[in-house]
């Protein structure tokens, strides 16, 4: 039996996250919870004072860190949370890292 590439692919979001979400521990929280669900992908902060996130894996680990976007930590104040599919880009292959501020 065969398995198709495209079968094993996990599926992979970009988020980009506005509020209050800089200078509050948004960017080590999202990585302990993506990590905590063990997603591959990576967050970094934007100049324009927006987090945004590439995450990758299975279905419902997906949608739990998207879930947890929108309260992230107690300190944050999360606007919106906009989502985009991904599943062609690359995510980290050493798991999920913090990338620096563009």
């Amino acid at each position: 039996m065969t398995t198709n590439l495209a079968d094993k692919r996990q599926p992979a979001r970009r988020l980009r996250i506005s509020g209050r979400v800089q200078g509050v521990g948004y960017r080590a929280a999202f990585e302990h919870e993506a990590r905590a669900l063990r997603l591959s992908g990576w967050v970094r902060n934007r100049l324009d004072g927006t987090v945004e996130a590439l995450v990758a894996g299975n279905t419902e680990a997906v949608a739990r860190i998207v879930a947890w976007a929108w309260h992230g930590p107690a300190a944050a104040q999360v606007d919106q949370v906009e989502v985009t599919d991904a599943d062609g880009e690359q995510s980290s292959p050493d798991g999920f890292v913090r990338l620096p501020t563009t």
